[in-house]
């Protein structure tokens, strides 16, 4: 909404005539409404580690709370970046925040599977451990978890190779597990520096309880550059094994070192091997996607291609894991004692497959969430606005909200300049009979420059400066400072919900 130069006569972005009431408690619907989405859609919420909503809602009509309410709704952004997840055999499940996000195996693959939540000024995530080329690396909790596990396997693998070990095996195995994770911090450090490389910017890398997260904010540009971020993580795994293989020729097989060298060499082909089938969420997936999206010209075409491939791959690790365990391919010497083998390996095929087949939907979403943000255009989405002084009563605002055909309220000095906007949310804990006494200077927030949006804002950009100063509304103006309108946070979700939920072309 525009009040030029102050001036007192309202605009709206379009400037089409209002037919209905424009009171913020009774939305209009129609030409009246300039918001975009249709002001009585419900804004569904979804669970944190699968929300792909980009702002807190704030209500259109009654039920709101009252003006003394403490919270208000923080506006929520996807970071479109794919993060990479490393674990030792498989990636966690994704957890939002969104940020692109390469799994493997060591991370299971580049799974852009979460929506990033509002970015933190300092990202948490465990005990930081240091920050390697300025990047944070968190130590999970869940890490202390999957580190004991390794670390009690292994030590039985040792008391058959190595039993003069005694309770020393438990030492060895342990330092093997920290050595692992090593090996995986190195395979999430290949996707970071690549990412800075490519001027992506990165949040953090966390080691958790199935790898390692490189949270990489922003999607590559180009298929080349997606193939090569996706690539260089299995690279320094293959590398690695490699080296570990090359440290075992001079040491004796039956030695501590040979047997932790000949470990973290496996560990290291079997990480870089699973990361590169292809299909998502695994860096394989990515790379298939970057072929695909290089042939078709459309990113899109290659992300369903590699996410349909990744759903396959999870049907085939579901049955053909405990298949192969079983017949001995995998090593296994095919002998079931008490059915425990049987249970443990269709278990972890379970696990697996599950990664992989969410991962892949995951990936189908966010691709969509991509597709559609260009659609968020403030320009669009802002409500007609009219200009009212700090003692205007409340009712004699909404009086001439309505006369305008607006659906917002600006509070200007007397030179016309925006002093704080009026909350919907505060309009309507305000009952009827009391608004001819009640000024409009109580129910206002006071705008800050966060709160100062600019009229060309659209898309990821736009979501990037909501989630920078969380608020219900915003002020959205001209590129000369001119008032354009309100940008409600609710209208951006409810957006941001109808384009999601329209097929993909």
């Amino acid at each position: 909404m525009d009040v030029s130069g102050g001036s007192g006569q309202p605009r709206s972005g379009n400037d089409e005539p209002a037919e209905h009431s424009a009171d913020p408690t009774a939305p209009a619907t129609g030409p009246t409404d300039h918001s975009g989405p249709e002001p009585d859609t419900p804004a569904p919420r979804q669970d944190d580690a699968e929300q792909t909503r980009p702002a807190g809602p704030a209500p259109d009509s009654g039920g709101a709370p009252a003006p003394d309410e403490p919270a208000e709704p923080e506006p929520r952004a996807p970071d479109a970046a794919p993060e990479h997840r490393a674990p030792h055999a498989a990636a966690e499940h994704p957890a939002p925040d969104a940020t692109a996000e390469h799994r493997s195996l060591a991370h299971s693959g580049i799974a852009k599977g979460e929506p990033p939540e509002p970015r933190p000024k300092e990202p948490g995530g465990g005990l930081l451990m240091g920050r390697p080329f300025g990047v944070p690396v968190y130590v999970a909790p869940s890490w202390f978890l999957v580190a004991a596990l390794i670390t009690w396997v292994f030590a039985g693998q040792l008391d058959r190779v190595l039993p003069e070990l005694g309770a020393a095996r438990y030492l060895v195995s342990l330092f093997f597990a920290v050595a692992f994770y090593a090996s995986v911090l190195v395979h999430e450090l290949a996707h970071t520096v690549a990412a800075i490389r490519f001027k992506l910017p990165v949040r953090r890398i966390q080691l958790q309880f199935f790898g390692g997260v490189s949270e990489i904010e922003k999607e590559a540009e180009t298929p080349g550059r997606e193939f090569v971020l996706a690539f260089v993580g299995p690279l320094l795994s293959l590398v690695l094994a490699g080296l570990f293989y090359l440290a075992m020729k001079p040491v004796e097989p039956g030695t501590v070192p040979g047997v932790l060298l000949a470990g973290l060499m496996v560990s290291n082909l079997i990480v870089a091997i699973f990361n590169l089938l292809p299909g998502l969420p695994l860096d394989g997936g990515r790379m298939l996607r970057a072929v695909v999206w290089k042939i078709s010209g459309k990113p899109m075409t290659g992300t369903v291609a590699a996410a349909w491939v990744g759903r396959a791959l999870a049907v085939a690790v579901l049955i053909g894991l405990p298949l192969l365990n079983q017949s001995g391919a995998l090593g296994g010497s095919g002998e079931d004692v008490g059915g425990m083998d049987t249970v443990t390996d269709a278990l972890l095929a379970a696990i697996l497959a599950a990664i992989i087949w969410t991962g892949a939907g995951n990936s189908l979403r966010m691709a969509r969430l991509r597709e559609h943000l260009p659609e968020l255009r403030a320009r669009a989405l802002t409500r007609r606005a009219v200009p009212v002084e700090n003692d205007t009563p409340l009712s004699e605002a909404l009086r001439r909200a309505n006369a305008a055909g607006a659906r917002a309220l600006v509070v200007v000095d007397a030179d016309g300049k925006p002093l704080s906007l009026v909350r919907e949310a505060a309009i309507v804990g305000v009952p009827e009979h009391r608004r001819p006494w009640v000024a409009v200077s109580g129910l206002a927030q006071e705008l800050t420059d966060g709160m100062r949006v600019s009229a060309e804002l659209a898309g990821e950009e736009l979501l990037d400066v909501l989630r920078a100063t969380p608020a219900t509304e915003y002020l959205v103006v001209e590129e000369n400072g001119e008032i354009y309108g309100v940008l409600s946070a609710a209208d951006v979700e409810r957006a941001f919900v109808k384009a999601m939920a329209r097929p993909t072309a």
